[in-house]
């Protein structure tokens, strides 16, 4: 077993912001199916939360753009969400961009801050970059 990443936010005392964790993703027919784990320590509920993610083959080259809807992201919780790449399989996918958060929401409203408050992680193999 490899050894799990190791992170700061991994000790509850110093983690904050949220954490969007690309944990895994599998092959599924047609495409790749992804695990995101979102660690939501912001003290925020985020009731829209909509990434916008630029899937990049091997080469490097743009496959598609696929957006995401997150919401809702409950404070001081986590949460598992499942998303399909289509049209790509999991092997060809060299990287993953967090292109923009298309929508971004608590309970007072729309939000501008919200890649401030955002980590990246990826333990899939599959590098999750801003």
């Amino acid at each position: 077993m490899a050894p799990r990443p190791s992170h700061a936010q991994d000790d509850p005392a110093t983690r904050s912001g949220l954490e969007i964790d690309l944990n895994k993703t599998e092959a599924v027919e047609g495409g790749c199916r992804s695990y995101f784990l979102f660690r939501n320590d912001t003290g925020t509920t985020w009731d829209a939360f909509e990434l916008s993610l630029a899937i990049l083959d091997r080469d490097g080259v743009i496959a598609q753009l696929l957006t995401i809807d997150a919401a809702p992201l409950p404070a001081g919780r986590s949460a598992l969400k499942l998303f399909d790449i289509p049209d790509i399989a999991c092997g060809d996918i060299g990287e993953i961009i967090l292109h923009d958060i298309a929508t971004c929401a608590d309970a007072s409203g729309a939000r501008s801050d919200c890649f401030e408050v955002v980590r990246l992680v990826s333990r899939s193999g599959i590098p999750l970059v801003p």
